[in-house]
């Protein structure tokens, strides 16, 4: 997997698995395990799919280690704001 190191010294992979319109928490964990199982590293979510824990449980259950994949997620416009903000990635988390 080809990858990129950002400003700040962190590697990503350059391509990711998207789980966007994947509201079934079964269906996205299996969908993600699939996706780590062929390679992929790097897996992007957000709040507002509703599938942030399905992705946390594929990554856990897949077996690799946590330093090797790059979960990303996004924090939706009605928690902007510091405060609002870091409540929201509280959650996330």
């Amino acid at each position: 997997m080809e990858k990129i190191i950002l400003n700040n010294g962190v590697t990503m992979p350059v391509l990711g698995f998207g789980v966007f319109q994947i509201p079934d928490a079964k269906e996205c964990e299996r969908c993600v395990l699939d996706a780590i199982e062929v390679g992929y590293r790097s897996i992007d979510t957000a709040q507002i799919y509703g599938n942030e824990e399905a992705v946390g449980r594929a990554a856990e259950k897949s077996g690799v280690p946590r330093e090797e994949l790059f979960l990303t997620t996004k924090v939706w416009i009605s928690n902007g704001g510091y405060e609002k903000a870091k409540a929201s990635i509280d959650e996330s988390l």
